[in-house]
């Protein structure tokens, strides 16, 4: 880092991010977002709420044992069994930290805590001390800090940094503070704190109104040397801050800010990829720095420009954050070695010789129907496969529709249950929609379909399409994807991905949403 300071880049994709409505992921999705992010080299990885639920607490034990160069952090309220969970989650980690938090704004304490402001300083102080037997890496954070009294605030941090927190993070947890604002919270707290070099001043920034980014770095310019935050802006609500964008901001801003991170940049791509087809999340084209169209010029003033002299008109590369071009063309005559090496490339490895065999297979039947593979061919690839080679008790077998103009859309499935095959069919309003409804007339699940989207994956007829469906039963809401060349089948492999998941007894979780940083 040379003359300026280091930044840390504290990413909750795994933890906040997964509480968007439909984005949970099994512990094997975790995994693979874990790797990509420790090849990125983030600093802090929070991979999840270990109390949550069994499942949750095996993601986060799992993170724990296989990373090794980043800190792998897990998130607690200031309860005993919570910091406990977390404790053990968190045992095999070569780095870990606890997070603990509590909230201290007037409103969350009086109408959520229904405790007194001395109560919760003394909960705060004795969760900080709890967490220090596992770890002396303890994080603390005053939920709804950006709506709490400032005389409060002070207290309540200098006294966990005297228990023994190392980072004390700011939450602007509703999204309710502007950049000025905020960035002056900052620097008021770290100048009034008697201890406050004793501790790492974070934020943790969330877009209700589309401010995250902003806050977050004015915070930076103020003092904060670690900022929270996730992949693609991924969260709960209107999602936190973006990492892509922070990071970038920070590096092409180098005349402003007096800090760096150490991220390789050139991950930032495959991460966003790869994050937006497990959860089912799409990036909008024109997103900054991993939109499809965020390097892309269709005016000819300005494509003048670039041709000329790229900086006319982009103030980043787009090689350094990952948009390099595949010079290895995969297509139906490549080997399992290309297929292989450029999925390492992409940060993806196979647990199993099966499961390589099971995507190099699918990879073939791809190349027959398509000239040339892309890269986010083969992210949505790996997913499919990761789909349906985990336990499921619906398989589909066949699917045939019938859509002609003037006439009503039907179609046909044929379904494998629990090793029973059954058939049904059904009319709808287009070959999608009957296509569901001859599903749903098999497995009769009783959820209700709360979002059909579908992305190309690349351009071109020829496209696969990827198909996200979230359904919604008795409070609990789950994601399924889908890719293929057919638009008709990409769909029932959502739908039946979702309904795998939804009536999977081993995917059972819940997140404790009443709190939250």
């Amino acid at each position: 880092m040379s003359q300026q300071e280091h930044l840390i880049i504290f990413d909750t994709t795994l933890r906040d991010g997964e509480q968007s409505p439909g984005a949970s992921m099994t512990r094997d999705e975790k995994l693979r977002i874990a790797k990509a992010l420790e090849k990125m080299r983030v600093d802090v990885i929070e991979a999840g709420f270990p109390i949550a639920s069994p499942g949750d607490f095996e993601a986060v034990n799992a993170v724990a044992r296989t990373i090794r160069e980043s800190t792998v952090c897990g998130l607690a309220r200031a309860l005993d069994r919570d910091i406990d969970r977390a404790g053990e989650a968190l045992e095999p980690a070569e780095r870990r930290r606890i997070h603990t938090f509590i909230a201290t704004s007037p409103i969350h304490m009086r109408e959520k805590l229904r405790m007194e402001p001395d109560q919760v300083l003394e909960q705060a102080v004795h969760a900080v001390k709890r967490a220090r037997r596992y770890t002396d890496d303890v994080e603390f954070s005053p939920e709804d800090a950006g709506r709490s009294e400032i005389d409060f605030l002070c207290r309540v941090i200098e006294a966990v940094i005297d228990a023994g927190a190392r980072t004390v993070n700011i939450p602007d947890t509703v999204g309710y503070n502007l950049p000025h604002q905020f960035g002056a919270l900052i620097r008021t707290l770290i100048e009034r704190v008697p201890n406050s070099d004793k501790a790492v001043f974070s934020v943790h920034c969330h877009n209700d109104l589309g401010l995250a980014v902003a806050n977050s770095l004015s915070a930076v310019l103020n003092g904060a040397r670690q900022v929270e935050c996730t992949i693609n802006g991924l969260g709960e609500r209107a999602g936190n801050a973006a990492l892509e964008e922070i990071v970038m901001a920070v590096r092409t801003r180098r005349d402003l800010f007096p800090c760096n991170t150490g991220l390789d940049t050139t991950q930032i791509v495959n991460c966003s990829r790869l994050v937006s087809t497990i959860t089912g999340f799409p990036v909008q084209p024109n997103k900054a720095i991993v939109g499809a169209n965020a390097f892309a010029h269709e005016s000819g003033i300005h494509q003048d420009g670039v041709l000329k002299s790229r900086e006319t008109y982009e103030i980043m590369r787009a090689e350094d954050v990952g948009w390099t071009a595949n010079r290895m063309v995969l297509g139906k005559h490549s080997g399992r070695n290309a297929f292989r090496t450029r999925l390492k490339e992409l940060g993806i490895e196979f647990d199993s010789e099966e499961t390589l065999n099971e995507a190099f297979a699918r990879f073939k039947e791809l190349a027959d129907k398509k000239h040339e593979i892309y890269d986010e061919d083969l992210q949505a690839l790996v997913s499919d496969t990761s789909s349906a080679m985990a336990p499921e008790r619906f398989k589909l077998v066949s699917l045939k529709v019938c859509s002609e103009t003037g006439e009503i859309p039907q179609a046909s499935v044929t379904l494998n249950v629990d090793g029973e095959e059954r058939r049904a069919s059904a009319t709808g309003g287009g070959p999608v929609d009957a296509a569901l409804k001859a599903i749903d007339a098999i497995v009769r699940s009783g959820s209700e379909l709360k979002l059909y989207s579908v992305n190309a994956i690349t351009s071109g007829t020829d496209s696969q399409g990827e198909v996200t469906v979230r359904l919604e039963k008795e409070g609990r809401i789950v994601n399924g994807q889908g890719a293929d060349t057919d638009i008709v089948i990409a769909s029932a492999k959502a739908y039946l991905h979702a309904l795998n998941r939804l009536l999977s007894e081993d995917e059972r979780r819940g997140h404790p949403q009443m709190d939250e940083v």
